[in-house]
């Protein structure tokens, strides 16, 4: 589903864009507009340069759709290209759309492009203007939104019980199932954030978000990721889907090989996954009521000295119960040890433990905005043999829809195209 694709690529671009606005300030964006238009030219910018089933689009449009591209910054290769072909598929859509009497109301359409300016942490006026400055026409935002919030609308409305998974298709996805369960093979980047690094983390996490080249990636990571998988460019070993946090395996469901996942928080750091490989393997996988689990806090962060703390502490423990010697005659505060239902840890601590067997154990995660470093060991996990969780079984049947949604309108899409009469440039 390319435009709600496109929809949430351009909020996220937005940020970062948003970001760097205050430095650019009113600087003309000379890559389109070059000079001010004469009167002869203003009037051939509205002017067909492509029809689409007898629809029009000008040349004023063309240019404004590729401005408003170019300004977010989300885009590869030539503003001009992509937008015509934003635009053709704008169309059709838009035609599809008519067909089936389906409006949008002036209330959804302002809504649709509220929800885009709040992901800037701006109002829809400042958001407007901001983007106007820039020589956007506000006009240009409200046709992007509109097209891509109706097309989410209608292919819902069309494909929601196509694609609608069965519950052995949940099960075999959770790895409830007897047949089989899924596993999956990601690379990870995962940043430490705090209060003084935040812009920059946040800006590299969406730069990050967007590579298309999974060396680039794994460059990414071996440079900026305080995992440990860091050794070997982010990349992890295959594991079982039911190991993950319940929020992430939605996410990761969702992916198709080579895709990368929108920057994702978490308390104390920022992640990014990329997909590498899906697959499914004989035997249930098993589900977890209770992760026993031990952090040893250690003062100083990431500097040089508390990660070489956490390679001693790795060399030395074998088990959780180490620990307590450990902390014998210190506070008894730097130590924790409990056992917790997987959906009451921390998000980052669950994403480690996921990654880890039993008394293995990792230096990833900070405290105390990056003045902590949290040493987390895995004591062990306690499985669950009923099934799983309601919430983590709703998350699961949402990612499969969504997954389905996208396929079936970007074969849609692609129909369209196929059997449109397309003319101009």
């Amino acid at each position: 589903m390319q435009q709600d694709l496109n929809f949430r690529q351009a909020s996220l671009a937005l940020i970062n864009w948003t970001r760097k606005a205050a430095c650019v300030g009113g600087l003309a964006l000379t890559v389109l507009i070059t000079s001010p238009a004469s009167d002869a030219e203003a009037q051939g910018l509205f002017s067909p340069v492509i029809t689409v089933n007898e629809d029009v689009i000008t040349g004023y449009e063309l240019q404004q759709r590729a401005l408003f591209l170019n300004v977010l910054g989300s885009v590869q290769g030539d503003p001009m290209t992509v937008a015509r072909n934003d635009l053709i598929e704008d169309r059709l859509k838009r035609q599809v759309m008519s067909e089936v009497g389906l409006t949008l109301s002036e209330e959804e359409i302002t809504e649709g492009m509220r929800e885009l300016a709040q992901r800037t942490n701006l109002t829809l006026e400042q958001f407007l203007q901001s983007l106007k400055q820039a020589g956007v026409d506000p006009e240009t935002v409200r046709d992007f939104t509109s097209a891509g919030i109706g097309w989410r609308e209608y292919v819902r409305g069309r494909f929601s019980a196509q694609a609608r998974p069965t519950d052995t298709e949940i099960d075999r996805a959770m790895g409830n199932s007897g047949s089989g369960s899924v596993q999956v093979l990601l690379s990870e980047v995962i940043m430490p954030i705090n209060e003084n690094n935040a812009a920059q983390v946040q800006e590299l996490a969406i730069q990050i978000s967007e590579l298309k080249n999974p060396e680039a990636f794994a460059a990414s990571a071996a440079q900026f990721s305080a995992s440990d998988s860091r050794v070997d460019g982010g990349r992890l070993p295959w594991m079982p889907l039911s190991r993950l946090p319940s929020q992430l395996q939605e996410v990761v469901l969702s992916l198709e090989p080579g895709q990368i996942t929108q920057p994702l928080p978490m308390q104390g750091a920022i992640a990014i996954f990329r997909m590498r490989g899906l697959r499914e393997v004989d035997g249930r996988s098993a589900s977890f009521a209770a992760i026993d689990y031990a952090t040893y806090r250690i003062p100083g962060g990431r500097s040089a000295e508390a990660l070489a703390r956490a390679a001693e502490l790795r060399d030395t423990v074998d088990t959780c119960d180490d620990l307590y010697g450990v902390n014998k005659d210190k506070d008894p505060a730097l130590l924790f040890r409990g056992s917790l239902a997987p959906s009451e840890i921390p998000q980052d601590i669950a994403l480690e433990l996921s990654k880890m067997d039993p008394n293995e154990s990792s230096a990833a995660v900070t405290r105390d905005n990056g003045q902590t470093l949290l040493f987390t060991m895995l004591c062990g996990r306690t499985s669950d043999v009923v099934a799983a969780q309601e919430n983590a079984r709703a998350s699961v049947a949402n990612a499969l829809v969504q997954q389905r949604l996208n396929s079936l309108a970007e074969s849609l899409i692609e129909q369209l195209k196929a059997n449109a009469r397309i003319e101009g440039l």
